[in-house]
């Protein structure tokens, strides 16, 4: 799937990086992030071994899988930024729990739902998060 998604995106407009969970570890996945010259946040396979190094996104899951192997998946983790990946997975499900579907029929009136779901949801973490004033 992610090779159809890369397609979608005009091939003059640059991707800086590609996160994914592990299950994008596929050769298919990594040639087609190397083709759009991105950079590939996703972790090697626990049982993953070096592949050879005929094209560009195998040599750059190799690279991925050393590192990997030489500082541990924890710090790897962090190292890497995959992290933020589960940043954004938290926020598609606050917004999934607004409604599962769309109500709207005509795509110019589900665009506007949700941006009024963006907007229900910006105004909750703006309610909670703290105000802090220096004191003296």
């Amino acid at each position: 799937m992610l090779p159809e998604l890369l397609n979608q995106i005009p091939p003059d407009q640059d991707i800086g990086s590609v996160t994914a969970d592990g299950a994008y570890d596929t050769r298919k996945c990594h040639d087609a992030i190397a083709a759009r010259d991105a950079h590939a946040v996703i972790p090697p396979r626990k049982n993953a071994k070096p592949w050879k190094p005929t094209s560009p996104g195998a040599i750059a899951r190799n690279d991925a899988l050393n590192t990997s192997r030489y500082l541990g998946r924890t710090i790897w983790k962090r190292w890497s930024g995959y992290h933020r990946r589960s940043r954004v997975e938290s926020k598609m499900h606050c917004v999934k729990r607004l409604g599962q579907s769309l109500m709207a029929r005509d795509f110019e009136r589900q665009v506007a739902e949700i941006q009024i779901r963006i907007v229900v949801l910006n105004r909750y973490t703006t309610l909670g998060i703290p105000v802090t004033v220096t004191v003296g």
